[in-house]
């Protein structure tokens, strides 16, 4: 809720003017997600009066832009100074300014006067005048506020009044973009990989090298990045590896850029000496609140990278850049989708863990199968010997049935055809 003291007039008639938003949580700073594009903003005005006031009108605006503005460094004049030597000049340089504007509503919030009059007359007490619109489909940008530019929305209510300057009240929006990181884009692990060679001059002590993973590009607020890392000390000194997220404000303006990077969050590891490896098997670095990535704005960017360093005395640092995208929906699904998965994997290949008896047990007798009644029923106890003039003469699948039942021999572990003579193979020891 946004309000106004007492305004200017006669006896100070206006005692309120106030703004409310019906969703005040989605409202500037409110840390309640914000608006998205295609969202209805709805709210009142309250106007209190001290007693009757004439009013030439009672309007809404809503609006939203992107503002650039830096100043130059002073640049050299060349042969300003003694002997033609170039110097400064005094002052600022020149001043670099851009805007775009992404929203610009109007709404009137009193009806018209009566007919032949040009004001409209208004009792004293509370007066409440609600008010709605929708905010554009085609996308809007985040807001934000940087060092050398903002992206601002807010909504106000100008009262006009005859004679009187015109009061307002505003309250600012939150708009936010949102980036799903669960997009196949983001999902894609980022590996790098970097070696230096460490020494003064002609002198080297050896390589110190270092390979960075991490398992997706896109994350928000809150969440843990595990980083994976190798490093390798083949120098003589002892070095720290570190990480930490960096946020690059980069702002567009008269065809020129300005550049902002500063450190969010950082990690430390443990010293590595001389000759030494270590390696961090999901090292978390936690994100803290920022604001998501701002990609979709001509004249601001606001980009996210997770630098893996390594610090060596003496020496410049050695750095690998993984590119970050800080979104506002969480890959809720990825975590669970690859439990479920890797329980059905488990739960399909159980039978891997199975082992074979150490004494596999003996096949039942095929009496115990086959019954003496059904055997008996199939094969007749002595079939009658058949000539070989006949046996050519019929078809030969006539006579497979009278051995389908028949039983197999018993299983038995004692040879049943035992040889006198022991076989002997050679064995050979290797000393």
């Amino acid at each position: 809720m946004a309000a106004a003291g007492p305004g200017p007039g006669a006896g100070g008639a206006v005692k309120t003017l106030a703004l409310v938003l019906e969703d005040e949580a989605r409202r500037g700073g409110g840390g309640g997600g914000g608006y998205c594009s295609g969202d209805t903003v709805s709210g009142q005005v309250l106007l209190e009066l001290a007693g009757p006031l004439p009013l030439r009108g009672l309007r809404l605006e809503a609006a939203g832009r992107a503002r650039v503005a830096w100043s130059e460094s002073p640049g050299a004049v060349a042969g300003a100074g003694t002997w033609g030597v170039a110097v400064r000049a005094p002052g600022p340089g020149p001043r670099r300014e851009a805007e775009v504007r992404y929203l610009d509503i109007r709404q009137s919030l009193l009806r018209d006067p009566p007919e032949g009059e040009e004001n409209l007359i208004l009792l004293d007490g509370r007066h409440e005048f609600p008010f709605s619109f929708q905010l554009p489909q085609e996308p809007l940008v985040t807001s934000f506020t940087g060092k050398y530019g903002s992206i601002q929305y807010y909504v106000k209510a100008v009262l006009e009044r005859p004679a009187v300057p015109d009061q307002s009240v505003q309250t600012e929006l939150q708009i936010i973009s949102h980036i799903d990181v669960s997009s196949p884009a983001l999902l894609t692990p980022v590996l790098r990989s970097q070696e230096k060679m460490v020494g003064c001059w002609f002198f080297t002590s050896g390589p110190v090298s270092l390979s960075a993973k991490i398992e997706r590009k896109g994350y928000c607020n809150g969440e843990a990045i595990p980083i994976y890392a190798e490093i390798e000390n083949c120098s003589s000194r002892l070095i720290v590896p570190k990480a930490a997220i960096f946020q690059t404000q980069t702002y567009l303006a008269s065809g020129k850029t300005k550049t902002f990077r500063q450190m969010v969050a950082n990690v430390r590891g443990n010293h590595i000496a001389s000759g030494s490896t270590d390696t961090w098997n999901g090292k978390t670095l936690k994100i803290p609140p920022v604001s998501p990535s701002i990609l979709d704005c001509c004249i601001i960017r606001v980009e996210y990278s997770l630098a893996v360093y390594i610090h060596i005395p003496g020496a410049k640092k050695l750095m690998i850049e993984m590119p970050l995208v800080i979104g506002t929906i969480p890959c809720i699904g990825f975590s669970s989708r690859n439990s479920s998965i890797t329980s059905q994997f488990s739960m399909d290949m159980s039978w891997l863990a199975l082992t074979m008896p150490e004494h596999p047990e003996a096949p039942p007798n095929y009496a115990d199968v086959v019954s003496e009644e059904e055997f008996s029923r199939h094969v007749p106890a002595y079939p009658p010997p058949i000539d070989c003039e006949e046996q050519l003469c019929c078809p030969v699948f006539a006579y497979i049935q009278e051995f389908r039942f028949q039983p197999p021999p018993l299983y038995s572990e004692i040879d049943p055809h035992p040889t006198d003579v022991e076989e002997v193979q050679p064995v050979s020891f290797m000393l």
